[in-house]
């Protein structure tokens, strides 16, 4: 058996919201695309693909806002959590992504063509930007830079 010191179980820690935070960018590229076939195709399927995935993208969100706001609680896990930036562009994507939601609440062609694909190519954009920044904080933790 072995003993664990406090550095070791501080090094063990790992942050839930981790767990929750690739669901809505994964969701939210997705409904890039289908945005995208709906574009070329006009089947009101892509729509409805869109609709779905933005719902399920702001479900996943909103668990991996209250799995953050668990893990600033837990003290093992404060040195992981994301930096202040990509909290907020976190928050942003998360209103956007809102917003998309409801302009693909309407029906058919202009339910999604001007405006939903727009919000939808910024999410993309704005989750790519928001990995970028993430990933930059735990590449320096993992090098100790």
């Amino acid at each position: 058996m072995a003993i664990l010191s406090a550095s070791d179980r501080d090094a063990a820690a790992y942050p839930i919201q981790s767990l929750f935070v690739p669901f809505p960018l994964v969701c939210f590229t997705l409904a890039l695309a289908t945005d995208i076939a709906f574009w070329q195709s006009g089947n009101v399927m892509w729509q409805n693909f869109s609709a779905w995935l933005l719902f399920a993208g702001l479900v996943f969100g909103a668990l991996a806002i209250v799995a953050g706001l668990m893990d600033l609680l837990r003290p093992r896990t404060r040195p992981l959590r994301p930096p202040f930036l990509s909290s907020l562009l976190y928050l942003v994507i998360l209103s956007l992504a809102l917003a998309n939601s409801l302009v693909h609440a309407g029906d058919g062609w202009t339910a999604v063509i001007p405006y939903g694909l727009a919000l939808s190519a910024v999410t993309f954009f704005l989750c790519l930007v928001a990995a970028a920044v993430s990933a930059r904080k735990y590449a320096r933790l993992a090098w100790r830079i």
